[in-house]
């Protein structure tokens, strides 16, 4: 496997792991618990926030917002806030894959110029840029 070093954390899989999705959580679980192994540091954003939340808030299960803030804690998830520069790299990242959602151009613009090595997402349309290498929770063999 390749050296993971820098990852950074998409939305879905923290969903999957924090809300105990019935389909991937165990796997997603797995993952965290080797990677933490691998002592890689984990990056996301302020988008990740927004999107992880919006659940939580919808529902009024604060718990779950809990668990996210203490995941973020204790994994030491660095937390990167959108910029301008960043918002110029999701346009070019669009303006060359235009069936990706203005949100993931953003999430994958942040991983890229906070130097990351991997970019962890569920989103298998994802894995066709080329900028960073992008890996699904099928990718992972420990």
């Amino acid at each position: 496997m390749t050296e993971l070093g820098r990852v950074y954390l998409d939305t879905a899989p923290l969903i999957y792991y924090l809300q105990k999705d019935d389909n991937f959580f165990e796997q997603t679980r797995q993952i965290f618990i080797n990677l933490r192994r691998k002592n890689v540091e984990f990056i996301s954003s302020d988008l990740t926030i927004a999107e992880y939340s919006v659940h939580p808030y919808r529902e009024q299960k604060f718990e779950l917002i809990r668990a996210f803030d203490d995941f973020l804690r204790l994994a030491d998830v660095e937390i990167i806030s959108t910029n301008k520069l960043i918002a110029r790299k999701a346009a070019k990242i669009r303006a060359k894959y235009d069936k990706f959602k203005p949100m993931d151009s953003l999430q994958l613009a942040t991983a890229v110029l906070s130097c990351c090595d991997t970019f962890f997402t569920n989103d298998k349309q994802l894995r066709q840029f080329d900028e960073i290498k992008v890996m699904t929770l099928d990718d992972f063999n420990f």
